[in-house]
């Protein structure tokens, strides 16, 4: 079954805490080739465009552009705090196989 991605509630959080929506900015998730494994994601502050798939919770926003929107079916949106940093991470169901950084991923 294709769904959306789903964002949790710690990474809305976390866009509330750096004031995403305060400064009319959501949490632009994409997907473009590149990186050491095929693809790599673009985490960013943006403002939404009219064709985003919009992701909405606790005030915020996140959004998927609908070119990304295929390669992150199912995808879970999260924030974690680990000891050599925090990040906005994605756990992506449709990804064969990553990098250590996490941020490439293949398909």
């Amino acid at each position: 079954m294709n769904l959306p991605p789903k964002v949790t509630d710690r990474a809305f959080a976390r866009l509330t805490e750096i004031g995403a929506a305060a400064q009319g900015q959501a949490l632009r998730i994409a997907v473009e080739g590149g990186g050491c494994s095929g693809f790599q994601y673009e985490i960013a502050l943006d403002a939404p465009a009219a064709d985003d798939l919009v992701l909405e919770g606790q005030g915020e926003k996140v959004v998927v552009d609908t070119v990304s929107l295929p390669f992150l079916k199912n995808a879970v949106i999260d924030f974690t705090e680990e000891l050599i940093g925090a990040r906005f991470t994605i756990e992506n169901p449709n990804a064969s196989s990553s990098c250590g950084c996490g941020t490439s991923f293949s398909m």
